[in-house]
């Protein structure tokens, strides 16, 4: 079941992370199915720690970035996400390649929204797995 409130695509994705922390990390925005959100990222001289594997703190932008354009997308217009809480365990380093990102939600209640996302490298191997915990805001009467 499809649930996006706001329309959304690959393309939206990319043109509105532009100027972003995203896109100087040159994370690439790759599909948009009807429950999740799949992006990926450069292993390359601006992801990466002095000792060549992909910067943990990357790999905790894209799980959060995906995690917030998912509650984002699949709340009324109007209302706010806004992130809570992220998690993230490091599982297995990457040093040459892409890391992608898929992000599904776990719960999407009224006032918050907990989002999974895992980080695998091209291999299909798990890099990251990372939890996102939203507060969903409504407008101020």
């Amino acid at each position: 079941m499809r649930i996006w409130q706001k329309p959304v695509s690959v393309e939206s994705l990319t043109e509105k992370h532009t100027k972003t922390t995203v896109g100087h990390l040159g994370i690439e925005f790759l599909e948009v199915g009807d429950d999740f959100i799949r992006a990926r990222v450069p292993v390359d001289h601006r992801t990466v720690q002095p000792y060549g594997i992909l910067h943990g703190g990357v790999s905790v932008v894209l799980a959060e970035t995906l995690g917030s354009c998912g509650a984002h997308y699949s709340i009324p217009e109007g209302q706010r996400a806004v992130g809570l809480d992220v998690n993230a365990n490091h599982l297995r380093a990457a040093t040459t390649g892409w890391v992608t990102g898929v992000a599904r939600p776990v719960h999407r209640g009224r006032t918050t929204h907990v989002w999974q996302i895992d980080l695998s490298n091209d291999a299909g191997e798990a890099t990251c797995v990372s939890r996102l915990t939203m507060a969903i805001l409504f407008p101020r009467q």
